[in-house]
């Protein structure tokens, strides 16, 4: 079975977790310091270093004010159209 990290949904996934950040106008620093996390915690769910588990979703999505079921929501959109393309 191929590794979901370097998988087209994973680069979506990774994709939106940087656009809503940068929607909400917040670096990576302060992002950081609002989960009590270092900065490269950040670089390295965006890059696709490290994978987040569902609460730790939670948490960045608060942080940055947007509802896990909205990010959800918008990546299965994403997801969607995607595989719309093929």
């Amino acid at each position: 079975m191929k590794k979901s990290r370097g998988s087209p949904n994973q680069k979506i996934f990774q994709e939106l977790l940087k656009q809503v950040r940068i929607n909400a106008g917040v670096r990576q620093s302060v992002l950081a310091k609002r989960l009590n996390k270092p900065q490269s915690f950040i670089s390295k769910y965006e890059s696709g270093e490290r994978r987040l588990d569902i609460i730790e979703l939670r948490e960045v999505c608060l942080a940055v004010g947007i509802s896990l079921e909205k990010f959800i929501d918008e990546l299965e959109r994403l997801i969607a159209e995607k595989k719309m393309e093929y």
